[in-house]
């Protein structure tokens, strides 16, 4: 294995796994697999990239710090030559953590200096310039993130936020330097007095040059975008052949999962119900055991072979209020809990197509559907929109899964996602 990711959540370990596989410009990828947690067994040896998907992004800074080092202890195991630390485009994280306490502690482990932060990600309208991460053309505090029920980012100021988490000094490698080409970004690397170093990128094109820039350093930290240029290092090395992802197609029931409160999927869902079967959950009613495991696998096996989707989403005014009555913790986790054994239920009935929405509804998804088939590797299929690919797990019959972060993906997604994993265009 030469790359090893650490990622603070699920969907954007499909996310930034999606990336490490299929490459740029048709040069191809790595070999990348990702798996469930910190496996107990080594890799197989035809692996070059490894994506280590944690919850560890809304945990309590002292488990995120353990679960990501023992991450790390499991890839350096594996013979990784490179560590991506991977956390969302969004940057999320509170004032406390996780991102900066995850970072120190890695860095310390590698004794990395001049490590590099960048969540851009240009292809889903996320940009850093002047160190201020952008939505599209707005501020990160305005786009609605700020409204967060875990981890509400009002500040878009990445130096500053990333100094309130870590105790380590905060640089930043200005777009001019990035344009001046990737020999110029290895020297201000090289150079540079802080830890950390957030760089700009305005453009799929930047990316690519911090890429070459960052060969054969030990630690790179962003979103899925920084690792876009990191396979055609060794690829062009001659250290690892370029390939592509094989497609692999699931049919049988269906069953779509959104704990998502994000407007993009909020959205998704509106455009859902038109034309297939939803389900909302009533939040105070699961909290108090009126609704049951057994409520969502009925409405599902009503209307399985028509998408049924059932969702906790609820407008920001409305999670707020819910939160306010039961605690945050405890809705998360009882939540996580529901959906954990809904997929379980799900497996066990023999439905081979699962869709998923929300980062810590797919972490608590993943691990179920991966505990039940004996926590197999995850393989990397077909892309269904940009940052979401098909994930299939199993041998004899495959189950196809989606794990979508909340913004993520178009307003056709859910279908969209169903009609891939079935080998449809």
């Amino acid at each position: 294995m030469l790359i090893g990711v650490i990622a603070d959540d699920f969907t954007g370990g499909s996310d930034v796994a999606n990336t490490l596989a299929k490459g740029v410009d048709g040069e191809g990828g790595l070999r990348t697999a990702q798996y469930p947690g910190v496996p107990t067994g080594p890799a197989a040896p035809d692996i070059d990239a490894g994506v280590v998907s944690l919850k560890s992004r809304s945990n309590p800074v002292e488990d995120a710090v353990h679960e990501s080092l023992e991450a790390l202890n499991w890839l350096l195991n594996q013979g990784c030559e490179q560590i991506l630390f991977k956390y969302c485009s969004t940057f999320d994280s509170t004032p406390d953590g996780n991102i900066g306490p995850v970072a120190d502690a890695l860095t310390a482990v590698l004794d990395a200096h001049g490590v590099v932060v960048c969540p851009a990600f240009p292809t889903t309208g996320r940009t850093v310039y002047q160190g201020h991460l952008f939505v599209g053309d707005v501020l990160l505090s305005e786009s609605g993130m700020q409204n967060h029920p875990l981890t509400p980012m009002t500040d878009p100021d990445l130096r500053r936020w990333l100094r309130l988490q870590s105790k380590n000094a905060v640089g930043h490698l200005p777009l001019s330097i990035v344009l001046a080409g990737s020999q110029q970004i290895r020297a201000a690397i090289t150079n540079s007095a802080e830890r950390y170093i957030v760089a700009d990128a305005v453009s799929d094109e930047h990316l690519l040059t911090l890429g070459e820039a960052l060969q054969g350093v030990p630690l790179v930290t962003g979103g899925s975008g920084i690792a876009l240029g990191l396979p055609r290092n060794f690829i062009r090395s001659g250290m690892a052949k370029a390939n592509t992802p094989t497609a692999e197609s699931s049919s049988g029931p269906e069953a779509i999962l959104a704990g998502s409160c994000s407007g993009a999927t909020r959205g998704q869902l509106a455009e859902h119900q038109k034309a297939h079967p939803t389900y909302p959950i009533d939040v105070p009613g699961v909290m108090n055991g009126t609704v049951t495991v057994d409520d969502l696998m009925g409405f599902i096996a009503e209307n399985t072979g028509n998408a049924p989707l059932v969702h906790s989403s609820g407008t920001p005014d409305e999670v707020k209020e819910i939160q306010a009555k039961f605690g945050r913790e405890a809705v998360a986790e009882t939540l996580d809990a529901l959906f954990a054994d809904t997929a379980r239920a799900l497996v066990q009935r023999g439905y081979h197509r699962i869709v998923v929405a929300g980062g810590e509804t797919s972490g608590a998804v993943a691990q179920a559907v991966a505990g039940e088939l004996g926590s197999p590797a995850m393989r990397i299929g077909a892309e269904i929109d940009p940052g979401v690919p098909v994930l299939t797990l199993g041998e004899d019959q495959p189950i196809s899964l989606a794990l979508k972060s909340g913004n993520f993906g178009a307003p056709d997604f859910f279908t969209k996602a169903l009609r891939i994993m079935e080998g449809q265009k």
